[in-house]
C-alpha cells in the first residue's frame, strides 16, 4: 500500500481520537454553563474507552472520567452542606479543582503528553 498503508490509517485514527479528547475537555468546560454537557462528556468517555485503551490517550480519558465523578461527588456534598453554611466554600473549592483538571488535561493533551507519568 505504500505511503497510504496501515501506518497512515493508524495515525489518522489517533488524530481523530485526540480530537475527540479535545472535544470532551471542551464539553467539560461548557459544563459550567450547562451541566448537561458534562454528562455528555463522560458518556463519550465510557463509549470510546476501548478505542483508546493501551494508548497515551487512555490516561486522558481516565483523568476526564475521574474529574466527572469526583466533581459530582463534591458538588453533591457542597449542596448538602449548604444547610450548615460551609457548602459555598465546598462548591467553590470543587469548581477551582475541576477547572484545574480541565486546564491541566487540555495543556497536556496539546503537548502530546499522557496525564500520568509512566511507572519507573
Amino acid at each position: 500500500m505504500g505511503e497510504n498503508g496501515p501506518a497512515t490509517l493508524e495515525h489518522a485514527g489517533m488524530q481523530s481520537l485526540k480530537t475527540l479528547t479535545t472535544v470532551v475537555y471542551g464539553l467539560q468546560a461548557l459544563g459550567f454553563l450547562n451541566g448537561l454537557t458534562f454528562i455528555v462528556a463522560v458518556v463519550i468517555n465510557y463509549v470510546k474507552l476501548d478505542d483508546v485503551r493501551g494508548t497515551w490517550l487512555e490516561s486522558h480519558f481516565r483523568w476526564q472520567i475521574r474529574t466527572f465523578w469526583f466533581g459530582l461527588l463534591w458538588g453533591i456534598i457542597g449542596w448538602i452542606t449548604m444547610v450548615i453554611l460551609i457548602g459555598g466554600a465546598v462548591l467553590f473549592a470543587n469548581a477551582v479543582w475541576v477547572i484545574y483538571r480541565i486546564v491541566k488535561g487540555w495543556l497536556n493533551l496539546n503537548d502530546g503528553k499522557p496525564m500520568y507519568a509512566a511507572a519507573a
